[in-house]
């Protein structure tokens, strides 16, 4: 179970545009979740720890090391960079 065990939780901020995400990112997710969720994810943000930048919400949840959502908050392993 020490893999549910988050090494950062890391909030998460809306902006009123999307941030910039690959497309590779965006075609994986497009069968996973919904048009409008995918759309409102895109507006969503975090400060990752690993990266030490600030990147997307679709990047942050097609990462290895993201483990859950809850209440605006981001729970990483902060195993590996990727």
């Amino acid at each position: 179970m020490s893999d549910d065990v988050p090494r950062f939780v890391v909030d998460v901020k809306t902006f009123g545009k999307a941030l910039p995400v690959p497309k590779e990112t965006v075609q994986a997710l497009k069968g996973v979740v919904g048009g409008k969720t995918l759309a409102r994810m895109k507006k969503e943000g975090v400060d990752c720890p690993m990266k030490n930048t600030m990147m997307s919400f679709v990047v942050c949840f097609s990462c290895d090391n993201f483990l859950r959502r809850v209440k605006g908050k981001v729970d990483c392993k902060g195993d590996k960079l990727q």
